[in-house]
């Protein structure tokens, strides 16, 4: 049985993955832009004693203010707080958890070498 911990980041990743998807260039490129606001964010929040609970909770307020007004964005920020607690990697599936972040990151980034129109 999978752990309820992994089986919920499970289901965030999978519904920024399917934001991503849906989303055409211009809906790409507005999350890849909050993937990188969200990546400069966490790089300003302290480790709390090895922990990046705070980086995490950092995220999961702007995803929440994004989805609640139905913002792709939203995508951007679950990404960067999926990939912020596998970094831990004391999760089980880390490993799984974290080839399925890197494609999605990798998809994003490849997205902003695409042009707008």
């Amino acid at each position: 049985m999978v752990p309820d911990e992994t089986a919920d980041l499970l289901m965030a990743l999978l519904f920024a993955v399917r934001k991503i998807v849906e989303s055409g260039v211009e809906g790409k490129h507005h999350i890849a832009k909050t993937y990188r606001d969200a990546r400069s964010l966490i790089a300003t929040i302290d480790l709390d004693h090895g922990s990046a609970r705070p980086r995490i909770e950092a995220c999961l307020k702007h995803f929440n203010v994004h989805k609640n007004v139905d913002d792709t964005a939203a995508a951007g920020w679950m990404i960067a707080a999926i990939q912020e607690r596998v970094s831990e990697r004391d999760l089980y599936g880390w490993r799984r958890l974290k080839e399925i972040v890197d494609t999605a990151v990798h998809e994003l980034l490849l997205s902003e070498q695409a042009p707008l129109h």
